[in-house]
This record gives C-alpha cells, structure tokens and sequence, in this order.
C-alpha cells in the first residue's frame, strides 16, 4: 500500500492501520500529505474488522509534526488546507476505532492537534507539544474544539492564547499523554495496547467512541463548522492573519497592526 504515497507510509497489519508521517525532517503537512494521510483513513475505513489507527513518524524524521504548511496558508490554499487538515478528524470520528499516537519528537501545531484527537499517546521523553499558531497571527481551531475537554478549559486556554511549548512530563501531567516512556519502549507498550484492542469487538469499540462524543454535548463535525466559519470568514479577512504568516515565511518579526 505504502508505494502508493509520497509523503506517509501506510499499511494495514493484523487488523491495525499503522500511518507513518515520512515528510522529513519535520513531517510538516501540506495539502498533498494531508490528502494522503486522508486516503489511507478512507482504505482503512473499508476493512470492517479494522481494530484500531496508529500514527507515527519515520526513523528519519526528527518530530512526529511540526504542524501544518504556513507556506500554503495564505488566500489561495487556505480554504484546501483547512479542508484537507480537517478531512482528517472528520474521517477518524466516522471510523469509530481507537486511535493511537506514537510520539517521539516534537508535536506541534496540527501534530499536537492531532495528538489531542488520538483516544491513547505513547510518548518519550524527547517529546514536545504545543500550540504556536497564535504567534502567526491566527488560532488552531481543532485544538479549540477538543483540547479544553482534553487537558482542562483554563490551561488549554493558556497554551493556546501565549503559544507556550510544554515538555513531555507536563503533557502527561495534564493528560494529553497517557504514557510516558523510553524511546526503546514505545513500540513494545503500542503493541501491548494493540492486542488488547484486536481481543474486543470493532462493534462495541465503535459504539463505546460514539458514547464518549455524543457525553462531550456535540460532536467534532459540528463544532468544527463554526469554528471554520470564525477561521476562514472572518479571521482571515484580518490585516494581521496575512502580516503573520507573510512575517513567518519571510523570516522577520511581524509588525501588528491589530487590524
């Protein structure tokens, strides 16, 4: 299946879809990995025995993700971006399965979204998680939907509104990591879970996710609507959305205009 992509390896082995992010060295998305990785959740969706998801990155890589392409968030591509980066959390709540993430590096911007999505992370002690989008000028509004109810509404608040970077016993203290282990280890505890999720049944896995996110007031996808909306309607339409991402991609301090 991996020859298929460029930027992910995929495979699906003994009932467990495994997502490699091989973008080195940072596995940032851009709308080509994005419309991979949601390529292979849509393969992945067609096996009914499926059991679970794992996401991780290449040997090669030096972050799980550095997060989403600033390159193509500007008006031509956003819409595409957000589309394609947000096809994916829609695509993992239809699956119902449980998901994984292995993290042994920097999770950061849609990697850290992504690992707030993920239902178990496994991660090292090299692992780094957070937030920066507001240093662009803009917000992350996956994270917004989903890290309050994840790591509690005021401390969510606080990675999100100052962009600050959390170390992985922090992140494990809040509860976005669930285990913290050895670089050597994390492979052997993946599995550990694994065998317990191939010993249940997909349908009661299934229903258990829908249980936990109807408990949570309403689901991702509607959530996410509004938040696009506030995202692509009215925020970028801001003078400092554009000077953020301008600033960034020319390596300069951004000069707000808070307009």
């Amino acid at each position: 299946m991996s020859e298929n992509f460029q930027h992910i390896k995929f495979s699906i082995d003994d009932r467990v879809a495994r997502i490699t992010f091989a973008r080195p060295p940072l596995n940032i998305f851009n709308i080509a990995m994005m419309r991979e990785i949601n390529e292979a959740l849509n393969q992945s969706a067609q096996q009914r025995d499926l059991a679970a998801v794992v996401f991780d990155a290449a040997a090669e890589c030096n972050a799980f993700s550095a997060g989403v392409a600033v390159e193509e968030h500007v008006e031509e591509t956003i819409f595409q971006m957000l589309d394609s980066f947000h096809g994916i959390f829609r695509n993992l709540e239809q699956m119902a399965r449980p998901t994984l993430a292995i993290v042994d590096g920097a999770a950061l911007g849609g990697g850290c979204e992504l690992v707030a999505a993920c239902d178990i992370v496994i991660a090292s002690d090299r692992a780094r998680f957070g937030q920066p989008e507001i240093k662009l000028g803009v917000f992350p509004p996956v994270a917004a939907v989903l890290l309050p109810g994840g790591i509690g509404d005021k401390r969510a608040r606080e990675l999100m509104l100052t962009g600050e970077l959390i170390e992985a016993p922090e992140a494990e203290r809040l509860g976005l990591v669930s285990y913290l282990l050895p670089s050597s280890e994390l492979e052997q505890k993946a599995a550990e879970l694994l065998s317990r999720f191939r010993n249940l049944s997909v349908v009661a896995l299934a229903f258990t996710k829908e249980a936990i996110d109807l408990g949570r007031g309403r689901s991702l996808d509607s959530a996410l609507k509004e938040v696009e909306d506030l995202y692509l309607n009215e925020l970028m339409k801001t003078y400092d959305a554009s000077e953020g991402v301008q600033a960034f991609t020319a390596k300069r301090k951004p000069e707000w205009r808070h307009r």
